[in-house]
């Protein structure tokens, strides 16, 4: 079981420092990477910058509270349906039907019911956000307030996931099937393609994941933040002190569905595409896996890690495309067995010692680390530094 003092704690208060800092890295992104990067490397990095925002959800509710979501990928295509789904219903004036076109191809001729508050752009961006928030926060209430959790938590998450893909994938009339929804025109009157359409878009997306890094930050700090955590280590204590564990893990988990559609919103609208393979298992482990390299309970870690990983896969896939599985593979026995805090983890609490070794400085040594995290032994601290003695 984690220990408290395995994973950092985030201070209580943003400094204007750590303000600064994403603001700077924010302006980097939008103003000096689109004209160093080519126009492929650029399209990679919006698609993982959109997949950071997903990380960042998972590192909530796995890194701070504990629960291992293997089923993010249904609140990840939620999101990027909702948006298509108003993107489809922009049909040319010239064209000869109303509906969108894969409907016509398998003769529907009545737009569905569940269709028509789609037109409104607003009801589109709010479904991208609720729509993933309110199924977690009915699934979760149902799960949580049976206590379960652990591998028990994980496999109904797989379980939600497999019922969603069959259910998308099967749908032909209603969500083209396992073709997906594609081929978007318009948003707003602008082009979608374009290529200024897609800076914009592309923007957007910087602003949003480092206002989800914020949300996330301001959750993670202060008591919420500690009382996530104490989930993690030790629920029973937590129900014991006389809080009710359930109502923290259901809204952690609706605000981690709805930073998943978010990304998988603009996710849809960099690639042009949807499909019931965002759904897919594997890739909802993989999104696991960006967190772990990254470190677990790093908000830093998981961006890193999401960036990281799918930039290794990227770069590797072209040189050795067939092998490609097998590096993923490594890579995660590698975090897992010589890295459990992964990389930011490491360089908070190992990296140190290790070059003061290197550099023949004396290492700090290791104390009972739960006594720095005890009241009553930092009071007692205070006490006798105040008595002088």
């Amino acid at each position: 079981m984690p220990k408290l003092s395995q994973f950092s704690f985030p201070k209580d208060r943003l400094s204007g420092r750590e303000l600064i800092v994403v603001a700077a890295l924010a302006l980097i992104l939008i103003f000096l990477m689109p004209p160093l990067l080519p126009g492929f490397r650029l399209d990679l990095l919006h698609r993982y910058l959109a997949l950071a925002i997903v990380a960042l959800g998972i590192d909530l509710i796995w890194g701070f509270t504990g629960l291992l979501s293997l089923g993010h990928g249904i609140f990840f295509a939620l999101g990027g349906y909702a948006i298509a789904m108003h993107l489809k219903l922009q049909v040319p004036a010239t064209a000869s039907s109303s509906l969108p076109d894969f409907m016509m191809l398998y003769g529907v001729t009545e737009l569905p019911w569940f269709w028509y508050p789609f037109y409104s752009f607003a009801f589109a961006v709010a479904a991208v956000v609720l729509i993933p928030a309110v199924l977690a926060a009915l699934l979760g209430y149902l799960v949580f307030r049976n206590r379960i959790r652990g591998v028990y938590f994980s496999i109904l998450t797989q379980a939600a996931i497999i019922v969603f893909f069959n259910f998308f994938n099967g749908q032909q009339k209603l969500f083209n099937g396992t073709n997906g929804l594609t081929d978007f025109q318009t948003l707003l009157g602008f082009p979608v393609r374009d290529a200024q359409t897609q800076y914009w878009f592309y923007v957007l997306t910087v602003i949003f994941l480092a206002l989800a890094y914020l949300l996330c930050r301001w959750l993670t700090m202060g008591r919420f933040g500690r009382l996530l955590v104490a989930i993690r280590d030790d629920e029973a204590r937590v129900r014991f002190s006389g809080y009710n564990p359930t109502s923290y893990k259901v809204l952690v988990f609706a605000i981690s569905a709805a930073l998943a559609g978010i990304g998988g919103a603009f996710f849809t609208l960099r690639t042009g595409i949807i499909s019931p393979r965002a759904m897919d298992i594997a890739f909802s482990i993989e999104m696991v896996i960006w967190v772990a390299v990254g470190g677990r309970a790093s908000l830093i870690g998981a961006v890193l890690g999401a960036l990281l990983v799918n930039f290794a896969r990227s770069l590797l896939s072209e040189q050795f495309a067939d092998i490609w599985l097998f590096f993923q593979g490594a890579l995660f026995l590698i975090v897992v067995l010589a890295l459990p805090r992964g990389i930011v983890g490491w360089l908070r609490t190992e990296a140190p010692n290790l070059i003061a070794k290197l550099l023949g400085r004396p290492q700090p040594l290791a104390t009972y680390p739960e006594l720095e995290f005890d009241p009553e032994v930092q009071y007692e601290r205070e006490v006798l530094e105040q008595e002088g003695k």
